[in-house]
């Protein structure tokens, strides 16, 4: 893993109002991430990792304090440009998949593709290519409801991983799913982060996937209340 810190969370304050008053989420969070991250933020819920994964990937602005994901200032860039971050260089997986029932499992993954430069020929491998890293090259042409939920969430972790993103943030993405398949998806991440060198980044409160993080990050009531680093 290379340390060069891809995320710089200093000072993160994070206030959303509540009828006449205000909840603060975060309350002053400074985290930096590097290069090959395998970490997660853990927490029950209300204790902020949501929030602050949302931050992370421009879903959400910060109220005060600076966050700095692959150089760019999240609390400084337009819509546009927070779009424009997410559209090149993250990937996201959620606990309820994502995927759009109607299409294919090919045009599923293809879809993040579909907005950036790229020919068909190109996309055709690319879609094929993160299909045969998750295990599900014969399922091209099915649709999500003829899949289990376990082939679904491996589905939407192609379509976060097809553009080899530096940065992918996972909310949860084993809640739906039994331990054999939890296990099977995380093995595939784990193997995508060695493999490509990509950045993963949980908010959990999972044992499952606490299990497998290489950086266990802490919150409570909106603060790092401690971290762990396991053996590399």
């Amino acid at each position: 893993m290379e340390n060069s810190a891809i995320i710089q969370i200093n000072q993160l304050i994070k206030r959303f109002p509540i009828g006449k008053g205000e909840f603060t989420a975060l309350k002053g969070i400074n985290l930096n991430f590097g290069t090959g991250e395998f970490a997660g933020l853990i927490g029950p819920s209300g204790s902020g990792k949501t929030t602050l994964l949302n931050i992370i990937g421009s879903l959400d602005m910060p109220t005060e304090g600076e966050v700095i994901v692959l150089g760019k200032p999240i609390s400084k860039l337009s819509a546009k440009e927070s779009a424009k971050l997410r559209k090149e260089s993250l990937g996201f997986i959620f606990q309820s998949y994502n995927l759009l029932h109607v299409h294919t499992v090919f045009e599923n993954v293809e879809f993040p593709l579909l907005l950036l430069d790229y020919t068909t020929s190109e996309r055709k491998k690319m879609v094929m290519d993160a299909l045969e890293w998750v295990g599900l090259s014969d399922k091209v042409k099915s649709k999500p409801p003829q899949l289990s939920g376990g082939e679904c969430q491996r589905v939407a972790i192609a379509r976060a991983m097809v553009k080899k993103p530096s940065l992918v943030l996972a909310d949860e993405p084993t809640a739906n799913l039994d331990a054999a398949n939890s296990h099977n998806i995380l093995q595939t991440m784990l193997n995508l982060n060695r493999e490509l060198k990509t950045t993963f980044i949980f908010a959990t409160h999972d044992e499952k996937v606490i299990g497998y993080l290489k950086r266990k990050i802490f919150l409570k009531d909106g603060l790092v209340d401690h971290e762990e680093w396991m053996n590399q």
